[in-house]
């Protein structure tokens, strides 16, 4: 079968009328720049932001008509909207997009009107953010040792990979293949080791190139949260892309975290983009819960010597100077990274070793400030 090609697409959509009812969506400038991956399409349409709640009905005629292209085995399209767009919709700058799947996006942009509700996830108890200021930390090990550690203490747990430039989780977790659909629209999450987990990853093959702009990331990110069929959860865990970026101003300003645990490494380096992640959170009023220090130290295998090769403490001292709990050292240790290089987390692996036991200790140590009641709601930014 040929491939398919992006004029055919544009073709296709150029017989989807526009909410104006007098131009089409293509001629209107509303579709963002068609990719192609495996004859599956993915694109965006740019529209008012006062309106995007009442044009669902158009994002399923795009969708309509792309999937009646010969050869198309599946369409992702989602409907963006930024204030420019309320103004002058044909002038909006529309997105790129280069990715593939079967599954819907929901309406929504970058702006929220003031006074808005955060509207939380059906059955999801609680939404915990691990994030960390910059990459390489051991972040998404972390999370994916914290959430089953939430788990050990008898809780119902899933995890959100909301790296979508880099997803990690389904290499973690040892999970391949695709995730069904639920009734054409809901999608069933993925599941080992007894987690429920969504990625990027199960969407897209692992060597595609998310290179996606601002709203593709958000409308996607939001997608994988909430029309996810997660079933009833204590946690929701969410391994946070490293940085200060489109993810993190999403989750802050449309879904009700109930915190954010913060992960760095020793060295005064990783506890300067550290304190940015933690600057930030502040600014969005998200619960901090606290510090872990991961890789704290290194045990030589063959004679269990401890080394400080990134420096000890950093994590304590900073948690200490600002106020916040310091919720553990995880050690660099060969197990923990041969674990997570075959999908087999320590946790779950070794239950009663020594490492299982520090994330256990740290799991519980979220889960005693969440049931204490300091869960609250995210405020709500409005991006000028």
């Amino acid at each position: 079968m040929p491939d398919v090609t992006k004029t055919q697409v544009l073709e296709a959509l150029g017989k989807v009328r526009s909410p104006d009812l007098e131009s089409d969506l293509v001629s209107r400038g509303m579709v963002s720049d068609v990719f192609i991956s495996d004859n599956k399409v993915y694109f965006s349409i740019t529209v008012p932001a006062d309106k995007s709640h009442e044009l669902e009905p158009l994002r399923l005629a795009a969708e309509k008509a792309v999937t009646s292209v010969p050869g198309v085995k599946g369409a992702l399209v989602t409907l963006t909207a930024d204030r420019k767009a309320s103004a002058a919709p044909q002038q909006a700058a529309a997105p790129s997009a280069h990715g593939h799947s079967h599954a819907h996006a929901p309406a929504g942009g970058p702006s929220r009107v003031p006074g808005n509700v955060k509207a939380g996830v059906p059955g999801v108890g609680a939404i915990v953010a691990v994030a960390s200021g910059k990459g390489g930390v051991g972040k998404s090990t972390t999370a994916v040792n914290f959430a089953l550690g939430l788990q050990a203490n008898g809780l119902r747990v899933g995890i959100l990979d909301a790296d979508i430039y880099g997803p990690s989780v389904p290499r973690l977790l040892k999970i391949s293949g695709r995730p069904e659909q639920i009734d054409g629209r809901l999608i069933k999450p993925m599941e080992n080791y007894g987690l429920k987990a969504m990625s990027m990853g199960f969407l897209v093959d692992e060597e595609t190139a998310m290179i996606w702009r601002g709203p593709m990331v958000q409308s996607a990110l939001l997608q994988m949260l909430r029309e996810v069929a997660w079933g009833d959860l204590d946690v929701l865990v969410v391994d946070m892309p490293p940085g200060t970026g489109d993810a993190q101003l999403t989750m802050a300003q449309q879904v009700p975290l109930a915190g954010a645990v913060i992960v760095s490494t020793p060295q005064d380096l990783a506890l300067i983009d550290a304190r940015k992640a933690v600057t930030m959170f502040r600014k969005v009023e998200i619960p901090l819960l606290g510090i872990v220090e991961n890789m704290s130290y290194f045990l030589a295998p063959d004679t269990g010597k401890r080394y400080d090769i990134f420096g000890h403490g950093g994590a304590r001292a900073e948690a200490d100077r600002i106020g916040v709990p310091f919720l553990g050292e995880v050690p660099l240790t060969m197990d923990i990274r041969e674990r997570s290089d075959l999908g087999t987390p320590i946790v779950h692996a070794e239950p009663d070793s020594q490492i299982a036991g520090i994330y256990k200790d740290i799991a519980a140590k979220v889960w005693a400030q969440l049931s204490q009641g300091k869960r609250r709601q995210a405020p709500s930014i409005v991006f000028e």
